[in-house]
C-alpha cells in the first residue's frame, strides 16, 4: 500500500516555529498524525521541556511520539526516520526550519532522503519580520523560554513574544529576530488548534555558563471553554 504524502508528522520542540509549521502544515491539507521529538541523552532540554512538549500535543489532540537518537547521528536519525515512517504510515515531515544553521543544509532534509521521506519547510527563508507577524496575527501566545548573552539576560524569561518585545529586539546588535543562530528559544502556551491554554505557574531562573533558562515547577493545562449556560 502506497504512503500518502499528505500524511505527515511534524518534528516537535514546543517552540513558535514547529508551532506555526504545524499551523501551515494543516492549511495546506495535511493530515499530521503524530508531533515528534527526537531525544538525545536524557531527554531533558532547557529550553523545551517534555512536560510542557506533552501537554501542548494533548491540547492539541495529537498524539506524541519521543524517539531516542545518538551517536553516530547521521545513521541513528535516518533509522530513526525510515521507523517513523513505518509506524505511523507517513510521507512526509514537517519542520519548522527557517534558514541553514552556521550555512550547513538542512539536516532533516538530508536525512529523511534514505527513508524515501518527503520533508515540508512552510518557513523556510521566510522574511523574519513578516514570520514573527504572521504569528502575532494568529494570537500565538508565545514566551521566551531560554536566552543567551550577551543579547539577554535573565529578566527576559517568561517574557512574552510580541509586538512591544520585537520592539525591543529589533534594537540589538547581531541578532537574528528568530533566533535562528541560537541566541533564544521559546515555549507556546497556546494558539490555533489548542483546545486548553498551558499554565507555566512558577519558576525559577536558572543559569549555565552564559544560557538562561526557566526552571518549572508544575506546569498544567487549563481548560479555555466558557460554560455561558451553566
Amino acid at each position: 500500500m502506497s504512503v500518502s504524502s499528505k500524511r505527515a508528522a511534524v518534528l516537535w520542540t514546543g517552540g513558535k516555529d514547529c508551532n506555526l509549521a504545524l499551523y501551515e502544515a494543516q492549511q495546506a491539507g495535511y493530515e499530521i498524525v503524530a508531533l515528534v521529538t527526537f531525544m538525545m541523552g536524557n531527554g531533558k532540554f532547557k529550553a523545551h521541556p517534555i512536560d510542557v512538549m506533552r501537554l501542548q500535543a494533548e491540547a492539541l489532540g495529537i498524539p506524541y511520539i519521543t524517539i531516542p537518537v545518538a551517536e553516530p547521528y547521521k545513521e541513528s536519525y535516518e533509522e530513526a526516520i525510515k521507523k517513523l515512517k513505518e509506524d505511523c504510515n507517513i510521507g512526509t515531515l514537517v519542520t519548522g526550519d527557517i534558514a541553514e544553521v552556521h550555512g550547513n543544509s538542512n539536516w532533516i532534509t538530508d536525512r529523511s532522503k534514505p527513508a524515501g521521506v518527503q520533508v515540508l519547510l512552510p518557513l523556510w527563508h521566510l522574511d523574519r519580520e513578516q514570520l514573527l507577524q504572521r504569528l502575532f496575527s494568529l494570537n500565538f501566545n508565545v514566551i521566551f523560554s531560554c536566552v543567551k548573552e550577551p543579547w539577554f539576560n535573565a529578566e527576559w524569561l517568561g517574557k512574552q513574544l510580541n509586538q512591544a518585545s520585537l520592539n525591543e529586539l529589533r534594537h540589538i546588535e547581531n541578532l537574528d529576530l528568530c533566533g535562528e543562530q541560537g541566541e533564544y528559544h521559546t515555549l507556546v502556551l497556546d494558539g490555533p488548534g489548542y483546545d486548553s491554554q498551558i499554565e507555566i505557574g512558577v519558576f525559577s531562573p536558572k543559569k549555565e555558563d552564559e544560557i538562561y533558562y526557566m526552571e518549572l515547577e508544575k506546569p498544567v493545562l487549563k481548560s479555555k471553554r466558557t460554560h455561558a449556560n451553566a
